[in-house]
């Protein structure tokens, strides 16, 4: 062992220990060994640096912007609506539901940002269905860190392990080569789960402190109990040959002749149905869907349907709140002074000029029950209004009035739901583009960057904010040991260390050592430092076998994603922690054997899949 190969691997370990208590920062260790490492002499300041030029990590980075832009236009949450709908309060079901979902959902898209993502759709279902939030926790996370494990852009790691192939002159992985994979582990995952989840246990412990306190503000649901607007609500369709079809919404005057309001216009079709804001000039198609509210002492919502050839349709939630992504509700006073006061509700013509619906009205504390709409405003009176959450948010610019109160879904609601299919159609041309393999992975992930910026489905300041340059600065930092540990022969070593253990006739058992090693590895690190470190050793381990490089450098991503064990191994994990109410022994019971069953499955399928 010579002198520079010392000095490499004191500064490794320095940075371990720095990892594994977490000070400083993650990042932040990174950079100080972009600094200390060519203070050695080993390698060159620009070799330190050249991990910024390295094209997987513009490709990482492209990738938080495709996340980011299939967040904003709530595909990820409509993914998740679905989920509450076709689960219902079967937790068999619920479990594996969430697990096929969050892992297919995290195999385009960052697993922390899916994580994310999910920890309040399943807050949410737990509470409804009385189901205890750390058995839905536990698999949420599972299926995260196996979304790693389904396609070559699914996680870092497997993008580092590609990039060492690449640099040492092999053809990489294609994307769909983890699939495989993936899928299996997954099928045994869900398994596992509905098997083990009994081993969570979530009865109260003595003095413990109470859930979460409920949020301050107020949900859609509470303002439907607050207004009574429970049973105002219902959804037709247009027919064929209806006196609707062809004619605009003032031609017909649904409000003054039948009592019913239109909230909104559903048109389309699946994942291209959109709402469309109502107004007088708005003309109605057959196939058209109407949210109607139908306010007190207006006829029989049958006789409408009757007399206006419409055909009653299955609403999901109360007032419409299954559309909340959608649309919204904000609660607005009236103040001193302001033009509405004297002016009947109808008079103040807040769809024409806001875009938004007056459906409730209290004078004080009371709701007013009744047709409101001929009523005389009064200062202080407060309104519940609904309309689009873009309209919903310019409410804040209306000089005449207050808001007082947004509901809690409003952090919720994606800024550009109207653009889901552009961002979907983003997402297939980047995944074509890469399964075609006509171009490079960087290149096809920068096309459908550009592509949902011209969709509007993100902009620049968006995508910048949504990029995690801790993650790639750790990746830039990390690279630089590799180089290191080749030049002064330290991956040498440890090849001849693993074939050593496992002895040169047994490729099999080399796959296992590799796997223990880079799983326990990333028990202190992060995986994608570990794939850093590992692939060169995999790959060489390999060399010395006279064996393919594949099934060696498989074996690395699959366990750097194999980070079940304890809450410190990912970030996906950690965020868990705090819903789900864990402790760290919860991990390990919960974990530890499942990483065993991904250590049997990888090294048995590897060699079938990629031969050696």
């Amino acid at each position: 062992m010579t002198l520079d190969l010392v000095l490499v691997l004191g500064f490794l370990a320095a940075a371990v220990i720095m990892f594994a208590m977490n000070k400083p920062r993650m990042d932040a260790v990174a950079l100080i060994m972009i600094t200390a490492l060519p203070l050695t002499g080993v390698i060159t300041m620009n070799e330190a640096l050249a991990g910024f030029s390295d094209p997987n990590i513009i490709l990482i980075a492209a990738l938080f912007v495709i996340g980011e832009g299939l967040v904003r236009t709530g595909v990820a949450q409509r993914l998740g609506d679905w989920l509450v709908a076709k689960a219902g309060r079967s937790e068999a079901r619920l479990i594996t539901l969430l697990m096929i979902i969050v892992a297919l959902v995290g195999s385009i898209m960052s697993s922390t940002g899916v994580v994310a993502i999910f920890i309040p759709v399943v807050l949410r279902v737990a509470t409804n269905s009385g189901i205890a939030p750390g058995h839905l926790m536990m698999p949420l996370s599972m299926a995260a860190l196996i979304s790693g494990m389904m396609t070559l852009v699914a996680t870092a790691p497997n993008l580092v392990v590609h990039a060492e192939l690449v640099r040492r002159g092999h053809q990489g992985f294609h994307f769909f080569s983890f699939t495989p994979f993936g899928i299996p582990i997954l099928i045994l995952a869900v398994g596992y789960m509905l098997f083990a989840r009994r081993w969570l246990v979530q009865a109260p412990k003595p003095g413990e402190a109470p859930a979460a306190p409920p949020p301050t503000r107020p949900s859609l649901t509470d303002w439907v109990e607050e207004y009574r607007l429970a049973g105002r609500e219902h959804r037709l369709r247009v027919k064929p040959g209806s006196p609707l079809a062809g004619r605009t919404i003032g031609e017909m005057n649904l409000r003054g002749g039948a009592g019913a309001n239109i909230l909104a216009i559903e048109r389309g079709w699946r994942f291209s149905r959109r709402l469309i804001q109502p107004r007088a000039s708005s003309e109605l198609s057959a196939g058209d869907i109407l949210l109607l509210d139908l306010s007190e002492g207006a006829p029989d919502i049958d006789a409408i349907a009757r007399d206006y050839g419409l055909e009653r349709q299955i609403l999901t939630g109360a007032y419409f709140s299954g559309h909340a992504q959608d649309i919204g509700m904000a609660e607005v006073m009236v103040p001193d002074p302001s033009p509405l006061i004297g002016r009947t509700v109808i008079g103040t013509r807040f769809r024409s000029r806001h875009d938004v619906t007056v459906i409730g009205l209290k004078r004080g504390r009371e709701a007013v029950e009744g047709n409101i709409l001929n009523t005389e405003l009064e200062l202080g009176d407060t309104l519940l209004v609904i309309g689009p959450w873009r309209a919903i948010r310019a409410l804040h610019d209306a000089r005449e009035m207050i808001v007082l109160n947004l509901p809690a879904e409003f952090d919720e609601a994606p800024p550009a739901a109207s653009r889901a299919p552009f961002a979907l159609l983003s997402l297939g041309v980047m995944i074509v583009l890469m399964v075609w393999g006509v171009i490079p992975n960087v290149q096809a992930a920068l096309i459908a960057c550009l592509l949902m910026g011209l969709f509007a489905c993100v902009n620049l300041n968006a995508a910048y904010r949504s990029i995690h340059w801790q993650s790639l600065i750790l990746i830039v930092g990390m690279l630089p040991f590799s180089i290191a540990l080749q030049q002064t022969g330290g991956v040498d070593l440890a090849a001849q260390g693993l074939l050593a253990v496992t002895g040169e006739a047994s490729p099999r058992m080399a796959l296992a050592a590799i796997f223990i090693t880079t799983a326990l590895l990333g028990l202190f690190i992060s995986n994608t430092a570990t794939a850093v470190l590992m692939a060169p050793v995999a790959l060489t381990v390999a060399d010395a076998l006279g064996a393919s490089p594949y099934p060696f450098a498989m074996t690395v991503a699959l366990a750097a994603s194999a980070a079940f064990m304890t809450p410190v191994s990912s970030p996906v994990n950690t965020l868990v922690v705090g819903p789900g109410k864990y402790t760290f022994m919860d991990f390990v019971r919960m974990g530890s054997p499942f990483a065993l069953v991904a250590l049997v499955v990888s090294v048995v399928m590897t060699p079938w899949i990629f031969p050696f």
